[in-house]
């Protein structure tokens, strides 16, 4: 890569290996470079656990807060209790409001452990 960005998130992120492309890297590093940046990820805890496919989300937000920004993590809503349909033929089970508040309970943990809220 070419690029050599004067953000330390965009220094961060390029360094670890977490961009791969990018359509306008200026322009992005010189928002993170201007100010205070807020960036959200939104889980649906439709497993009974995060998998470590949230885990290169939770940490590109991990380092967006501990280089100065603001992470927001979003969890369930609406769509966990219907499930994602991943174009199957069969539904998946509606969950109970019990289970819900269950899931979101144990994935709210996981992940306030690394933010700072």
């Amino acid at each position: 890569m070419t690029y050599h960005p004067k953000s330390e998130f965009m220094s961060v992120m390029i360094e670890r290996g977490f961009l791969a492309d990018c359509t306008d890297y200026q322009g992005l590093d010189e928002a993170f470079a201007k100010g205070v940046v807020p960036a959200y990820i939104g889980f649906d805890a439709t497993a009974t656990s995060l998998h470590v496919g949230s885990l290169i989300q939770i940490m590109m937000l991990r380092w967006l807060q501990k280089t100065g920004h603001k992470p927001i993590t979003l969890m369930g809503g609406g769509t966990t209790k219907v499930g994602d349909p991943s174009f199957r033929a069969d539904e998946r089970p509606l969950l109970t409001a019990r289970k819900d508040r269950r899931k979101h309970r144990g994935d709210q943990t996981r992940v306030f452990r690394l933010h700072d809220l």
